[in-house]
């Protein structure tokens, strides 16, 4: 048959290659083998690869760099036809075996078709990495405690521009593509949006051909796998790794040693050494990261930890201690074991920190490891922020700012001005939350007990803060100064240095001085008026005053600058002494930058006001955005190949500005039939999902109203659900014709993990699942309604519900969503939204236009005074919320108790009460809308072409054009493409 050719990019050429240092043999099928696949062993035919990925802790120097013409020809042109990729697979199945020998069953043939793509991918991964060791170039590293990957497998091929080949090659071997794709667990290294976005910037860095890696953890078990019971969620432990990854490959000659506790000395060369403690190594795992039609293929590296085998105590375990023995290495192991482990105990705080300090300091090791190798014998450290970006996403690995100073400082000699200054330049803070509880505090006492070095760096830094603000706002208005050093301290509830208690004190008794003498003045000023002749006192304590005023240069004469009380300097025993990290990264680094143009004026505004005012050129706005490729290319196939045909090339993939040509064919019939008709398809998989995950059976011609992201109150799924509550007694009441003249068929779907500690979030998740078991059951309301909660959402799922949604909400309080990336999906794919101004909803309205999206609900700058009218007792609730709740506590649907959760809809003020999240404030809004969007699907021409609006206006949000902006505004890096 005719064999299928690369795109020139991606070709390669079928003769031995090597790269020079840490090799390993492996046999394979010259070129992927003859092509044909008859025969016993016929097209087994040996050739030596050699893979080498650089950035290896003991290699110092460059040896035999690979030239760009190695390159060339190492990627220059191999035939992939079906027959030589089946003979690929095949040889893995048999001579790299995760299976017993015999039949290609599913699970075995999806590890030898994993196998023989990362063969490719590995070329292309080695080639990248040598041409950056060569170029040395500057590079960003991007550091995250969550990569939300998903499956790897139709994502790789795609990239490669070899789907059509894989699936003609397993369909000789006797299988389907999509049927293998589906062997292939989540990685379960993320939760929600925090690391999916982390995983579309990695895919968009490689596509746009930007030189970065990705550094995070290997979760062994994950956050956790969710099961939904007749008590709601339940958790257990993720199970990604029992068989194995295809997709990493280990370097067990990149390792890192990691410190916990112990003690700071000053040793003889003046330098601070911190000794004793425990020691653990952070062990390197590779992930390949491919961009979509090019070479370059970045590095995700994910650590994990161990002790040596010697730390095994031997005697212990033959002396039947066998818990004591293996301590050593079950305390280094359980580091990464779980994704953000419970925290409400000693040991699990503990825990999270010690996952968060090894993130950055095997990262960080890593990342100076590199640099000096480059820089050869001739290291230069001013040279480091030219070479070297460190993106911080969200405060998890604010520990970056004192380990950096720390290995410069005490490990390569710097000194604190030369460390700070680089350590400034270096590294920069993307925010993603406005929720105080989210903008991490560490205790400490526990902080100080387990990194005593850092927390010395720390108290340094704190300390040159609280003089920079000092002398930046001068000391006229005391009470203003206050408030800056109590807003923008890194150190809270901490005593302020005696230098600063003795300014306050000197400034606050010369400033009643001057007000008593002021007092004194205006007194006889007065009598002046009427006895002129008697005033040569008066004029003697008036000269005395302006002495005073001149003698004492910027104190001004104000009464009121400064608080009666000073007890503020000093530290609370009642409160507890913590470290607040995000103060620290908006110190320590160079840039900080919200996720959407609404967090990032309320960052700058509220959140970081004090500090927006001292350095308003540090904060940035970066909107967030998805990869067009995994969330509508490759989860989409049927409406992109409709997009490339009206549109007239494929080229929107990674220029999606060319998706606003769809605009001018929005009235067409023609594709109006199309587009529907892909909805449809989408929907027929949405049905078959609901059916193997929940047992219901959903009709595809009821509207998909979807809501799937992480439960919590501010995302408010209670406010759906309530809704949803409503409609179903509102049909209770009807006859079975009024139903169906007054509402349009609705299949509700719900997704999403609550945390496992998070109380409110999981009786949320059990209304959702009572109302549905109640609903789906009932024979008055057939296929009008039905409330589905898909269990264990994640990527693989998201990539099915999102190209059948209809409409999707994104109903958080106003202000209080950082940007949302859910909503880009869903709009991408042709999903009108009903929301808030919230997060980057504010823009997606915006780009696919008013009328396109649904809008309800209280905007950001009013929340505080809703709050204030709750607080004071004015709010007087709708009568439907009140009836809502009321049929909630019936027990329509069940026995469960939810009066708290109703209660924390009630009263006007205390924790977990009063409304916080303005769920009862924006109730009536929200039906009214969802009277409009009934209306609205009604008419299928004008839904279909607000469909068409909300994919043509989404161009906007691809991680590509966020890229470029990081790129450009915050790591001063370069696209370098491969030769």
């Amino acid at each position: 048959m005719a064999s299928t050719a690369l795109p020139p990019a991606l070709a390669t050429r079928s003769i031995p290659f090597s790269f020079p240092g840490h090799r390993r043999l492996i046999y394979s099928p010259a070129g992927f083998g003859p092509k044909s696949i008859g025969g016993s062993n016929r097209f087994f035919h040996p050739y030596r690869l050699y893979y080498r990925l650089l950035r290896v802790a003991s290699e110092r120097q460059i040896k035999d760099p690979v030239s760009e013409e190695g390159c060339q020809d190492a990627l220059s042109s191999t035939v992939y036809d079906a027959s030589t990729i089946a003979s690929n697979i095949l040889y893995h199945a048999e001579l790299t075996p995760s299976f017993s020998s015999g039949h290609l069953h599913l699970p075995k043939a999806y590890f030898a078709t994993a196998e023989s793509v990362r063969d490719e991918l590995m070329k292309n991964w080695n080639a990248t990495s040598s041409y950056y060791e060569k170029l040395n170039m500057k590079q960003a590293y991007y550091l995250s405690m969550e990569f939300l990957q998903g499956r790897a497998l139709l994502n790789a091929i795609g990239n490669l521009g070899l789907t059509g080949q894989y699936a003609e090659a397993l369909g000789k071997l006797g299988h389907k593509l999509e049927n293998l794709a589906g062997q292939e667990p989540d990685a379960a290294l993320g939760n929600g949006g925090l690391g999916r976005l982390a995983s579309c910037f990695l895919d968009s860095l490689a596509t746009l051909n930007y030189p970065a890696w990705g550094y995070g953890l290997r979760y062994k078990y994950g956050l956790f796998q969710q099961t939904i019971t007749k008590d709601g969620q339940e958790e257990v432990a993720e199970s990604w790794l029992e068989l194995g990854n295809p997709w990493e490959v280990v370097r067990h000659d990149v390792s890192y040693p990691v410190r916990f506790y112990g003690k700071v000395v000053l040793g003889s060369d003046g330098r601070k050494h911190w000794i004793g403690g425990e020691n653990i190594k952070a062990i390197a795992y590779d992930v390949p990261i491919p961009g979509f039609k090019t070479k370059t293929t970045l590095n995700l590296r994910l650590w994990s930890t161990k002790v040596p085998a010697k730390d095994f105590d031997l005697e212990a375990f033959n002396a039947g201690k066998h818990n004591q023995a293996n301590e050593a290495h079950a305390n280094a192991e359980k580091i990464c074991y779980v994704l953000y482990p419970g925290d409400e105990s000693a040991e699990g705080k503990i825990l999270r920190l010690k996952q968060q300090y090894t993130l950055c300091s095997a990262s960080l090791q890593d990342i100076i490891a590199s640099f000096e190798r480059r820089s050869g014998n001739s290291v230069n450290w001013k040279e480091f922020p030219s070479k070297i970006a460190v993106q911080m996403n969200d405060t998890h690995p604010t520990l970056c700012i004192p380990e950096l100073m720390r290995i410069l400082i005490d490990l390569k000699g710097l000194s604190w001005k030369e460390a700070w200054s680089i350590t400034q330049s270096t590294v920069a803070y993307t925010n993603h939350t406005v929720l105080p509880e989210a903008l991490e505090k560490w205790n400490l006492e526990l902080l100080q007990k387990l990194l005593p070095r850092h927390v010395e760096i720390i108290e340094e830094i704190d300390h040159e803060l609280i003089n920079n603000i000092i002398s930046e706002f001068g000391i006229q208005d005391l009470s203003m100064l206050e408030q800056k050093l109590k807003d923008m301290r890194i150190l809270d509830n901490v005593d302020f240095p005696d230098s600063v208690v003795e300014l306050f004190k000197k400034a606050k008794t010369i400033s009643e001085v001057k007000s008593e003498k002021k007092l004194l003045v205006k007194s006889l000023e007065l009598t002046t008026t009427d006895v002129a002749s008697e005033n040569s006192g008066a004029m003697d304590v008036a000269e005395e005053v302006s002495d005073v005023a001149k003698s004492e240069g910027q104190l001004e004469e104000d009464e009121d600058s400064t608080s009666a009380d000073l007890s503020w300097l000093k530290s609370s025993p009642k409160l507890q002494k913590v470290v607040r990290m995000a103060n620290l990264c908006v110190v320590g680094g160079h840039a900080v930058n919200g996720v959407a143009e609404i967090h990032s004026d309320i960052v700058k505004k509220e959140v970081f006001n004090s500090f927006y005012r001292l350095w308003p050129d540090k904060f940035q706005n970066k909107t967030n955005g998805v990869t067009p490729r995994r969330w509508i290319r490759f989860c989409n196939p049927e409406l992109s190949k409709i997009i490339t045909k009206w549109i007239g090339t494929e080229d929107w993939v990674v220029k999606t500005e060319n998706l606003e040509e769809l605009k001018k064919h929005a009235n067409n019939e023609d594709l109006h039939m199309e587009w529907r008709a892909a909805k449809t398809s989408n929907k027929m998989k949405v049905v078959s999902l609901v059916r193997e995950k929940t047992g219901y059976i959903i009709s595809p011609d009821a509207m998909f109203d979807i809501q799937v992201k992480r439960i919590h109150e501010y995302k408010r799924q209670l406010l759906n659900i309530l809704g949803i509550i409503y409609r179903y007694k509102k049909m209770k009441e009807m006859s079975a014709q009024e139903r169906i003249s007054s509402f349009i068929p609705r299949v509700c779907i719900f997704g999403g993990k609550a945390f496992a500690t998070y109380v409110q979030a999981k009786r949320i998740v059990k209304l959702i699942t009572d109302v549905g078991a109640t609903i789906n059951h009932d024979p008055d309301i057939g296929d009008l309604l039905k409330v589905v909660f898909v269990p264990d959402y994640n990527v693989s799922i998201a990539e099915i519900l999102i190209p059948a949604s209809e409409l999707s909400q994104h109903i958080s309080t106003a202000g209080m969503e950082a940007s949302g990336t859910s909503n880009m999906k869903f709009a991408m794919n042709g999903c009108i939204l009903i929301g808030t101004l919230d997060g980057a909803n504010v823009e997606i309205r915006q780009e696919v236009g008013e009328e396109n999206f649904f809008l309800f609900g209280a905007q950001a700058h009013e929340i505080a005074d809703l709050r204030k009218e709750r607080a004071e007792g004015k709010f007087v609730p709708d009568p439907r919320f009140e009836e809502v709740k009321k049929y909630v506590r019936s027990g329509v649907f069940g026995p469960y108790n939810y009066e708290e959760l109703m209660r924390s809809l009630e009263g006007n003020e205390g924790y977990g009460r009063a409304d916080y999240f303005l769920v009862g404030k924006d109730f009536p809004d929200y039906l009214k809308c969802q009277d409009k969007v009934d209306e609205a699907y009604r008419d299928q021409k004008r839904w279909t072409r607000m469909s068409i609006l909300n994919t043509a206006g989404s161009h906007k949000f691809s991680s590509d054009r966020t890229i470029h902006e990081y790129a450009r505004d915050i790591w001063s890096i370069q696209p370098v493409p491969l030769p």
